[in-house]
């Protein structure tokens, strides 16, 4: 038996999972909101929740975090994990889905993957590579 196409583990998250990761985030965003965690940490910070990923199975959602700008990233995280029922907790309510996933918190690097790269794309050398070519 011959199959076509690409194989699954190159392909990237199915429609069903961006759709249910984003429902997901936004319901961590509510929960985060109206938290009263009893962690001073917690309660002080202002929390971006950037991407909530979901496996095939739903059962498992990776939340990426970052703390506005980017200070006790880890602590904060580490917070977010102890109290990781209650988020669930909160989720179930608004999910309509047999099963809610369970969440991981994880510190979100993008941002400064992306300073990175600006950075490098405007060092002189490159800007001066950059010129050459064209």
């Amino acid at each position: 038996m011959r199959f076509s196409g690409t194989p699954k583990a190159t392909q990237g998250p199915s429609q069903r999972q961006l759709r249910f990761g984003e429902n997901v985030r936004h319901l961590l965003v509510e929960a985060l909101q109206r938290a009263d965690s009893g962690s001073q940490l917690l309660d002080n910070a202002s929390i971006t929740v950037s991407e909530v990923r979901v496996t095939p199975d739903l059962l498992t959602a990776n939340a990426y975090v970052i703390p506005l700008g980017g200070i006790h990233a880890d602590e904060i995280v580490k917070e977010l994990n102890a109290y990781t029922k209650h988020f669930r907790a909160q989720i179930a309510k608004g999910l309509k889905s047999r099963g809610t996933p369970r969440i991981f918190f994880k510190v979100d690097h993008s941002f400064e993957d992306a300073d990175r790269l600006e950075k490098l794309l405007r060092d002189p050398k490159v800007l001066r590579d950059l010129e050459s070519g064209e």
